[in-house]
């Protein structure tokens, strides 16, 4: 026969047992536990280095935190910003910079920006180092300064056949951190249809996530996205050097193309969409004057192959 009471973790107590002959005796346990169904004791030694454990784990907690995170309005504070953050005005007049709506308030309410406070700020034609002025609700207000010199990225169009919409928007945020200058969606014949129909409505989701990449990666400014585009629109695009990513093309490689056409650094890269072109879409591209290119033996998906080619151009022609 087996008994079982319960008794206050926090309280000295007893646990029971009853023997055979109905005889009761105590065991000076300090609190239970419980593991499956079974009540355990716990002892009051075990009690006592689990709290200083605790207690010392959240010493190192402390010290670490007070050793990473400086004081905000601090001297150090402020220069860490100044490393990782940029950010994209969203009007110029003049010497003066404002941010607006969200944009705004998570640079005053998340960050805890403070009037003084110096960031660099991208005015669109370039970049200035800006004071905040002035902190309202959803207005945050600069003074431009100084110009802050950037290099001038590699003009890469990025011509993507839309695929799900989850891993394009992370196609669209790398692509933007390695530096594409512009991003056109494209309607091939293998694209889905309900995904062909909504994409015009995602425009502006993709530019959203498209500037937020470009003040994470300090840009100067964030890529454009054109609306939705047909395949026959596409291939008329005005470049340098045109390159079509096909699975079909077994003996060009990307980088091949590339250093044979190292003068140009105006490209367009063609990417096709789950499933890959048709042959009539691939004719249409030679049709046209567009070079063949491979990223490898290997079958990547859409989003893994914009970002390996964007990351070969980069490598290539800067």
């Amino acid at each position: 026969m087996f008994i079982f009471f319960w008794c206050h973790p926090e309280r000295s107590g007893c646990f029971a047992k009853r023997s055979n002959h109905g005889a009761e005796r105590s065991l000076p346990y300090r609190g239970i536990r419980r593991t499956g169904k079974a009540f355990l004791p716990v002892r009051p030694r075990e009690n006592s280095l689990r709290r200083r454990g605790a207690i010392k784990l959240l010493g190192i907690l402390r010290v670490r935190r007070t050793i990473r995170e400086p004081m905000p309005g601090s001297a150090q504070d402020d220069k860490r910003r100044m490393t990782r953050r940029r950010w994209i005005a969203d009007a110029v007049s003049g010497s003066r910079a404002v941010l607006l709506g969200d944009h705004a308030d998570h640079l005053a309410r998340v960050l805890r920006a403070h009037i003084g406070q110096e960031f660099d700020i991208s005015t669109g034609n370039e970049v200035r180092r800006g004071r905040i002025t002035s902190i309202d609700q959803g207005r945050v207000e600069f003074e431009l300064g100084e110009q802050v010199s950037t290099s001038s990225p590699v003009q890469v169009t990025l011509a993507l056949s839309i695929f799900k919409f989850d891993r394009m928007e992370w196609a669209v945020e790398k692509c933007t951190e390695l530096g594409v200058a512009r991003i056109v969606p494209v309607i091939a014949r293998r694209t889905e249809a309900r995904l062909a129909v909504a994409a015009s409505k995602r425009v502006e989701r993709w530019q959203r996530i498209a500037r937020q990449a470009a003040e994470q990666s300090r840009r100067a400014s964030p890529p454009e996205i054109l609306q939705p585009m047909k395949l026959k629109d596409v291939v008329a695009l005005p470049a340098g050097t045109r390159i079509l990513l096909a699975e079909s093309e077994a003996q060009t490689s990307l980088k091949q193309v590339l250093q044979s056409h190292a003068a140009d650094t105006d490209v367009v890269l063609a990417l096709g969409p789950e499933g890959g072109w048709t042959d009539s879409e691939l004719e249409l591209f030679q049709g046209t004057g567009w070079l063949s290119a491979s990223l490898g033996s290997t079958i990547l998906r859409a989003e893994t192959a914009a970002i390996a080619a964007m990351a070969v151009v980069l490598a290539e022609l800067q």
